[in-house]
């Protein structure tokens, strides 16, 4: 299970770091924001 993912200069992120928590985890945001990459 993924549990942290850590994201640093990658296309439109500069960085990013996030925790999920147990169960359903949904990632929401602006078009351009870089949710599919």
């Amino acid at each position: 299970m993924l549990r942290f993912l850590s994201i640093t200069n990658l296309a439109v992120i500069d960085r990013l770091e996030l925790e999920f928590a147990s169960g359903l985890n949904v990632l929401t945001g602006e078009t351009g924001a870089g949710k599919s990459i």
